[in-house]
């Protein structure tokens, strides 16, 4: 941080809990540019607790959503700027769960993988040391913590669901916003009223289930600066694998176009390439990935590798 950049704390609480983004919640804390939130004791998407516990917050907050944390303002944040949310070291608690399936969807049905209204959890315990995550029967797996969802409400109307993801972000659930990740996201209301939760310990792309390994965040620090001269329409992010740039929409193909087109833009804008160019570049050293299938709004994200093009 530089200047005069401040530390700030939030936990969720009757006043800084939600279930949805909107603009008309009130701001929990207003931060200036340069500000860094500490997020935490966040509980996971099914308002659970770092024990597996439901939260007594369910008794009177609603919760028909992702337990999100939030919203804060941005001074000065406008519609059309941008807002540039820095993931530092996010620290989860020692147990997770997925599950194997559900009710209704139509992946499902075709995998033979139904499962009843509640299907149940899959608990894995997570060493923190190792960063790996093992399952009761034996399997263990990678850990690389990052929050699935970070947004903002995509306009002054209306109280809007978390489970879409949208352009202003919300349920990304996209695997490489690790720690050290910078995420750029395009503000449609005053103040942005940015609001973050979900906490996933390990995902594969596509979350072929619903879930990843669910889990309460111990402590996440984001950091955040607004960018008044950049504008975009749909996230883009640096990762540690590379530039990403995302797409969303109900249609794979169109989420799949949107992902590709921004990537263009941004290769235009690294190069001065013309668009044909840039399409000629991508296609022997982008790699398309599908983010996540099961948010209702398809993800798919463009990848960009670090070292692909020098």
């Amino acid at each position: 941080m530089i200047g005069c950049a401040n530390m700030h704390i939030l936990e969720p609480n009757e006043r800084t809990a939600r279930d949805a983004f909107s603009a008309s919640f009130d701001p929990v804390l207003t931060i200036q540019s340069g500000d860094t939130v500490r997020y935490r004791h966040v509980l996971d998407a099914a308002w659970l607790d770092g024990t597996g516990t439901t939260s007594s917050l369910t008794e009177t907050v609603s919760h028909n959503g992702h337990a999100l944390v939030g919203p804060i303002a941005i001074e000065g944040a406008k519609p059309g700027m941008v807002l540039a949310v820095h993931v530092g070291e996010i620290i989860t608690a020692p147990k997770g769960w997925n599950i194997g399936g559900g009710p209704g969807l139509e992946l499902w049905q075709k995998l033979g993988t139904e499962l009843p209204e509640r299907p149940p959890r899959t608990w894995w315990e997570i060493n923190r040391e190792t960063m790996t995550a093992t399952n009761p029967t034996g399997q263990t797996v990678r850990v690389a913590p990052f929050m699935g969802v970070m947004g903002m409400p995509p306009g002054p109307e209306g109280s809007h669901p978390t489970p879409p993801p949208r352009f202003t972000g919300g349920n990304i659930d996209c695997k490489l916003l690790t720690a050290g990740s910078t995420l750029y996201l395009p503000i449609a209301v005053e103040g942005g009223l940015f609001s973050t939760g979900d906490g996933h310990a390990a995902q594969g792309d596509g979350e072929v289930s619903l879930t990843a390994i669910e889990c309460s965040i111990e402590q996440v620090d984001l950091t955040f600066t607004l960018l008044p001269d950049m504008h975009l329409s749909t996230p883009r992010a640096l990762t540690s694998e590379g530039k990403i740039t995302l797409g969303f929409h109900e249609d794979l193909d169109e989420a799949t176009y949107i992902a590709l087109n921004a990537m263009l833009d941004w290769l235009i804008e690294l190069y001065g390439f013309t668009r044909q160019d840039a399409l000629s570049l991508a296609s022997v050293a982008v790699d398309m990935r599908i983010t996540q299938i099961v948010n209702g709004v398809k993800g798919v994200h463009a990848l960009l590798p670090d070292g692909a093009v020098w």
